[in-house]
């Protein structure tokens, strides 16, 4: 099992309550003697994974930065979906789904992680080339939702999109310069929402496989959003629309 370094008290926590077992060991700043630090000792404890005392240096040292918040695990790769048609079949109803097209900045896909998990999407799929990976920062963005949805890259998404399509999978690509806008499209069916990268959008071969491109309206001074929060405002129309009728 390949392992990484995962840091931060929410993305350390989260790993250990949904899958402990992959979990070998955590290292914890030996000065740290607050509620939040007792709370994860115990948490450890209790899940039988081992905890080794260290400094802040060295928790720096390990993960290439200061903002480990006094917590670092080493993990492996956790057992979710990470196949598309193995998380397709096991889907109940309409998927919901977001595709990243080439997002680069770790944070970004940390934060779309985050507000895939509380709309409760079932996976982000995104290219394994020209993108970033689910690296120790993503998972501590994303704040725990690293280990609860699935993240899936493919070789070539142009495939991926029309595999999707060829599973009734309706694709929603955004842009900012179609006059169609969120707000006129049904998403109670299923769903892949595609977004582009941070600068240059979405690549042309993926713009041209998307079944219908909107925009999300903009009312004020700025032109666009950050991809996560357009990601979120988008995830969360589909989610109206899919909620029961009174």
């Amino acid at each position: 099992m390949k392992n990484k370094m995962i840091f931060g008290f929410h993305a350390v926590t989260s790993r250990i309550r949904h899958e402990a077992s992959s979990v070998e060991e955590i290292y914890v700043d030996s000065s740290r003697v607050d509620g939040r630090m007792k709370d994860l000792l115990s948490a450890a404890k209790s899940a039988g994974v081992r905890i080794i005392q260290a400094d802040d240096q060295r928790l720096s040292s390990i993960v290439g930065t200061r903002r480990h918040q006094g917590v670092v695990a080493k993990a492996g790769e956790l057992s979710l979906a990470r196949n598309l048609d193995e998380l397709l079949d096991a889907i109940e109803g309409p998927p919901l789904l977001l595709i990243l097209d080439g997002i680069t900045d770790p944070h970004n896909l940390g934060a779309c992680l985050r507000v895939a998990d509380g709309v409760g999407a079932h996976a982000v799929i995104a290219p394994k080339d020209r993108a970033v990976g689910l690296n120790a920062t993503a998972a501590k963005v994303a704040s725990g939702a690293a280990e609860t949805v699935p993240y899936i890259t493919v070789t070539n998404l142009a495939r991926t999109l029309r595999e999707l399509k060829e599973r009734d999978i309706f694709l929603v690509g955004t842009s900012d310069d179609v006059e169609q806008t969120i707000y006129d499209v049904d998403f109670k069916g299923g769903i892949a929402i595609v977004m582009g990268s941070e600068g240059e959008g979405m690549r042309r071969l993926t713009r041209e496989t998307c079944d219908q491109l909107v925009s999300i309206p903009m009312f004020g001074s700025v032109e666009s959003l950050n991809v996560s929060v357009a990601s979120g405002v988008c995830l969360y129309e589909a989610r109206r629309q899919r909620l029961p009728r009174a």
